[in-house]
């Protein structure tokens, strides 16, 4: 869909308008409720009918209740692999040994087949003229490189989190979820230097403001009336802003980082948010128009999408588009 000008005329009306008698008046910038509008209904196939508002402020209630128990909305996912933490302080330490961080990762035989499956992508290969095949973990890691690796293993931590499976909805949304996540834990990282924000932060950051999304759509999914969907304006509005609250409890509750929680929190706020939030905001800006874009909601040239962005962020745009295996 295009957004069309107003058409600018004066003189004699019954005129025709000319090209340069009817210019396009530039598109806005969409509003981060504009583009949540429209990914929700995308994300959830909602169609036609209408929930009323009475079922729909029953679910904002149970969504406020867990803001306000972040144990009870913790307790609709899994936690993060124990082994994790450990890995990641590893990875903290520039001075990391890859046999060291080897050792640790042996004991987890699916962070191992990642960790391979990973190194063997052809991207890599390409990029840094590697063997076609990787087969030892010590050289796996070398390929990766600290950074790599922190993002890896903060993927797999993150997916059984956003993969899990209850009613059809859940499993609708569950991978496009995920799939946006990384798009947004992606961007935030690429777009955090020029903000002088901390990568990694940005990184985590990013997976980590959907858990509360993730959470909504299991109530969403249990209390909605199969011939009705809950999906007004304001209903929509505020799922976002609970969820993101809930995301930021949870984190807390797992000891996230102070600088991870306060971008989640801030990144809905004011343009005075400090640079980790902005980061995370314009990450997840990027990413939700990506997938709008790459699942045909919008072509990539419509003004909706790209209003509002500069050459670096277009660039950021162009390598959230889906990868070929």
């Amino acid at each position: 869909m295009g957004w069309i000008g107003k058409l600018l005329s004066g003189g004699d009306k019954a005129a025709p308008l000319t090209a340069a008698a009817a210019p396009e008046v530039a598109r806005q910038p969409a509003t981060i409720t504009e583009i949540d509008a429209i990914y929700y209904r995308w994300l959830a196939a909602a169609g036609s009918a209408q929930a009323p508002a009475e079922a729909e402020q029953q679910i904002l209630d149970e969504l406020a209740r867990l803001v306000r128990e972040p144990v009870a909305g913790a307790a609709l996912i899994p936690r993060i692999p124990a082994i994790i933490p450990q890995l990641m302080r590893t990875l903290q330490d520039e001075n990391m040994s890859a046999a060291k961080l080897s050792a640790q990762l042996a004991q987890d035989v699916l962070l191992v087949a990642e960790v391979y499956r990973e190194a063997n992508r052809p991207c890599y290969h390409s990029r840094y003229n590697a063997s076609p095949s990787i087969n030892n973990m010590e050289g796996a890691i070398m390929l990766l490189g600290q950074n790599g690796m922190r993002m890896l293993l903060a993927r797999v931590a993150f997916r059984p989190i956003v993969s899990m499976q209850s009613g059809g909805l859940t499993i609708r949304t569950a991978p496009l979820i995920w799939r946006q996540s990384e798009k947004c834990a992606l961007a935030a990282n690429l777009v955090a230097p020029a903000m002088q924000a901390n990568a990694f932060d940005a990184y985590l950051a990013g997976l980590m403001a959907n858990v509360g999304l993730v959470v909504a759509f299991r109530l969403i999914d249990q209390m909605h009336a199969p011939d009705a969907f809950p999906q007004s304006d304001a209903f929509i509005a505020q799922v976002f802003a609970q969820a993101r609250i809930l995301s930021v409890r949870i984190a807390e509750l797992w000891e996230f980082p102070a600088s991870v929680t306060r971008a989640i929190g801030q990144a809905g706020a004011a343009a005075d948010a400090d640079p980790q939030a902005q980061a995370l905001a314009l990450g997840e800006r990027l990413s939700k128009l990506r997938m709008l874009v790459d699942t045909g909601r919008f072509p990539a040239d419509d003004p909706f999408v790209m209003a509002g962005f500069g050459k670096s962020e277009l660039q950021v745009f162009d390598k959230l588009a889906d990868e070929e295996e």
